[in-house]
């Protein structure tokens, strides 16, 4: 049964190639799991690992942490992939998704708040709001999220919480982009510690609203369910889990 079909300028799978492929593909994965196993030299990681993260995140906290790992597995091949919308893994191929928000069979890698910022030019303007329903007073730049944008914003302070429609001038699908329109003034910004922490420091953005937080932000490790989890897997993870720092 032909499997490949290969021209001058390009080699292919047929499809039963494809279907070859994808049923071998659990098989060559459960024989790397049991290669690691049996070898007792899981400190010296080889084979591949594929890791998928957002677009922000993924370059800011997950990057430096991919480059940590490789030095010191050099043996093991690490692919990085930034996406903007959720990972299906079948088709993807990848063997770790780093997701926002709890998904069911994930591994915690670190606490996320999400808290509410806008730049001195801003407040001078305007002032800052005292209260979660002054939000409706001010304008909000808000994110949007596979192609969707919610403009109630869910916030919270201790045992309170508050879901408060915010009104907007401006709706973009980039977190650097929001995060630039809100140090140029334009509005209130609803955005990740991870993302703000550094702005915040500079004295490019203010905190607003500092008691209050946008729950669900926890940053997550998620793969596929496997019988044995992969050494690979579990020390990236465990790696993340021991160098990305928790915000406040």
């Amino acid at each position: 049964m032909q499997l490949l079909r290969r021209t001058t300028r390009r080699l292919e799978l047929t499809p039963e190639g494809r279907r070859y492929l994808a049923g071998a593909r659990p098989l060559l994965d459960q024989l790397a799991a049991l290669e690691e196993a049996v070898s007792g030299e899981t400190a010296q990681l080889r084979g591949t690992l594929n890791i998928n993260a957002s677009f922000g995140f993924g370059r800011r906290h997950i990057a430096p942490c991919v480059s940590a790992f490789a030095a010191l597995h050099p043996q093991l091949s690490l692919s990085l992939q930034l996406t903007s919308q959720p990972l299906n893994f079948l088709d993807a191929h990848m063997d770790i998704d780093i997701r926002v928000g709890e998904p069911p069979g994930g591994a915690q890698v670190t606490y996320q708040s999400t808290l509410l910022c806008c730049s001195p030019a801003y407040a001078a303007r305007h002032g800052l709001p005292e209260t979660v329903r002054e939000l409706a007073q001010h304008n909000c730049i808000l994110l949007r999220r596979h192609d969707s944008y919610f403009p109630l914003w869910r916030l919270t302070c201790g045992e309170q919480s508050i879901s408060q429609k915010v009104r907007s001038s401006l709706i973009t699908n980039d977190g650097e982009v929001a995060m630039r329109l809100a140090m140029d003034g334009h509005g209130i910004l609803l955005r990740s510690w991870w993302d703000a922490q550094h702005s915040i420091a500079a004295g490019d953005l203010l905190p607003v609203l500092a008691d209050w937080q946008a729950p669900d932000g926890d940053i997550f490790a998620v793969w596929q369910a496997q019988r044995q989890l992969p050494a690979r897997i579990s020390a990236f993870v465990t790696f993340l889990q021991q160098h990305l720092q928790v915000g406040p």
